[in-house]
């Protein structure tokens, strides 16, 4: 159900849970969300809600809304004037919420939990594709304002082990590592004639896209994605939805990941649980996410050698591929489980709170489409 605040908010709004007389009600407060099934920005927030209605939480999503093409952070990088109306109008929504908690996702959404004086978590997902106003980035330009933020949210949770460094060096008090549920696919497609090398994401410079031109530009590259640096990869797809983004998944024999800097590494995550072998670059949470040599190979940032080596390799011995592919399913399908992600998630929720968490047995999943 999708209903229109004054001027600018956009919310969702879950059901009860009819085995509970009084369910928690938590507000979700995002500056990225999808606007329909087919949309992919901020879908792992939306799975995240989905399996927290499930579990019986009442949930509502309060999307801020700016004029304009792209995330609400592209907009204010482009229109850095229009930030203080927005964060007013932020605020003021945010008052108005009825909730239990807030749950704020990234270091805007905390900035205006926090001002608007509502009992707030926090996530942090360092998302590279903001920039400067990423949250890695504010971390270590603006420690003192990230700072204000951290130590006034109740419980900082963060998707990656250096998301959870960076904000104890910034003074969070309480930090918890809660990384990015990810669904695993029943089955594992065969790849395509001739073995396509799959990219997907942002096409920008923080995502290694001037090494992937470089490294893989005249193999049967696969590019699903938009972005700045589009004229580079004049052949891209364009952002897909989910569905057709799982198809290209099945198809492709390899998945890079050549980010520069990456707070968590959804895409490579989606491509594990796809048993698909991935290269990925050594940094943030992509080097939390492969085992060298196990799951995937990892690269140094930034080297289209290293890349073009590593993608070689792997096009080269499809027994590898196999190998890797099917380690790194199991690794993916052991850690980022979203019953396990949505249990963490509620005991987070129940902490901040200062109450018991339930039974583990009370949390269930989504019925199946």
């Amino acid at each position: 159900m999708t209903e229109q605040l004054p001027s600018f908010d956009r919310v969702r709004r879950g059901l009860p849970s009819p085995d509970r007389a009084r369910p928690l009600q938590v507000a979700v407060f995002t500056t990225s969300y999808p606007r329909g099934a087919d949309d992919p920005a901020g879908r792992f927030v939306a799975d995240a809600v989905e399996h927290l209605r499930a579990s019986g939480v009442q949930v509502t999503v309060i999307v801020p809304e700016l004029a304009g093409d792209g995330t609400v952070i592209a907009k204010l990088k482009r229109a850095p004037w229009k930030a203080p109306g927005f964060v007013a109008r932020s605020i003021r929504a945010l008052r108005h919420a009825e909730c239990d908690l807030v749950h704020a996702h990234w270091l805007l959404a905390g900035l205006v939990a926090a001002v608007a004086r509502k009992p707030f978590v926090l996530t942090l997902h360092g998302s590279g594709s903001a920039g400067p106003l990423s949250d890695l980035a504010l971390a270590s330009r603006c420690p003192r304002l990230v700072r204000a933020i951290l130590r006034r949210a109740r419980l900082v949770i963060c998707v990656s082990q250096i998301l959870a460094d960076a904000a104890r060096a910034c003074g969070a008090r309480e930090v918890q590592v809660i990384p990015n549920g990810i669904a695993v696919p029943v089955e594992i497609g065969a790849e395509a004639e001739p073995a396509e090398v799959l990219y997907a994401g942002r096409l920008s410079a923080e995502k290694g896209i001037e090494e992937l031109a470089t490294a893989c530009g005249n193999m049967n590259l696969v590019v699903v994605g938009d972005g700045p640096l589009r004229p580079l990869l004049p052949d891209a797809l364009g952002f897909l939805s989910p569905a057709e983004l799982a198809t290209r998944y099945r198809r492709a024999a390899v998945v890079v990941c050549p980010s520069r800097s990456e707070g968590f590494g959804v895409v490579c995550a989606e491509a594990m649980a796809h048993g698909k072998p991935v290269v990925a670059t050594a940094v943030g949470g992509l080097k939390e996410l492969v085992q060298h040599g196990k799951t995937g190979l990892l690269v140094e940032a930034g080297s289209p050698q290293a890349l073009r080596l590593a993608v070689e390799q792997l096009l080269a011995s499809p027994d590898l591929r196999r190998r890797l592919g099917a380690a790194a399913r199991a690794d993916v399908t052991t850690r980022f489980d979203w019953r396990s992600v949505t249990r963490a998630t509620l005991d987070a929720y129940h902490r901040a709170l200062g109450i018991t968490s339930p039974a583990p047995d009370s949390v269930t999943q989504p019925a199946a489409a």
